[in-house]
């Protein structure tokens, strides 16, 4: 990959996208609570994700949108040290789900499935492997739906959350995702997000 310039234009779009991508976030926890952060995930912004497929500058935007959303996540759940891991590694997840798709940018149409599934498998394998700190931070000490006990039962809780995230994931980027890569090819602002202009 050719190195970005850090253009005005170029910094631009990593804080639009940035901005974007924290807002929806927060929005989404504002509106449906726990289904943005808990075992069963539907983040909305990270639809956001395909932008990615679109121009580089999608992948610093959107890790610091993350870092900027799981900030504020840990503000107001009261997290502490826990809600860290989602600030670090939560962020991580979504920088490589955007390397991901930045690597198919030239192929994307003919490999979209392939292309989108970069977020689904990088949210599926990392957010589970710390999401049961987070939830027993929050107080809660078994899998959701089941009578399991988190503490007895890392295991059975990362695959619990690879499956649930994964599920959340799917949704939302081929659900949402896919339509917004037409909507973009569509509206002209894939010339726009064009990073060498």
């Amino acid at each position: 990959m050719q190195k970005l310039p850090l253009n005005n234009r170029n910094i631009a779009r990593i804080s639009l996208i940035a901005a974007l991508y924290a807002s929806l976030s927060i929005l989404t926890m504002t509106l449906l609570q726990g289904l943005s952060w808990g075992p069963v995930q539907f983040r909305i912004s990270e639809a956001l994700c395909v932008l990615a497929l679109f121009t580089p500058t999608a992948i610093p935007g959107l890790t610091i949108g993350c870092l900027l959303a799981n900030l504020f996540s840990l503000a107001a759940n009261g997290t502490g040290l826990a809600g860290l891991f989602d600030v670090c590694f939560g962020s991580l997840a979504s920088m490589c789900g955007a390397i991901w798709m930045w690597h198919f940018h030239e192929s994307y149409r003919e490999r979209r499935v392939i292309a989108l599934a970069g977020p689904v498998v990088a949210n599926a394998l990392i957010v589970p492997a710390y999401l049961p700190f987070i939830l027993a931070a929050l107080g809660f000490y078994t899998i959701p739906f089941t009578d399991i006990d988190i503490s007895g039962a890392y295991i059975n809780m990362y695959v619990f959350g690879v499956v649930c995230v994964g599920i959340g994931e799917a949704l939302v980027v081929y659900g949402i995702g896919w339509p917004l890569t037409k909507l973009i090819e569509s509206s002209g602002l894939a010339g726009w997000l064009d990073y060498n202009s």
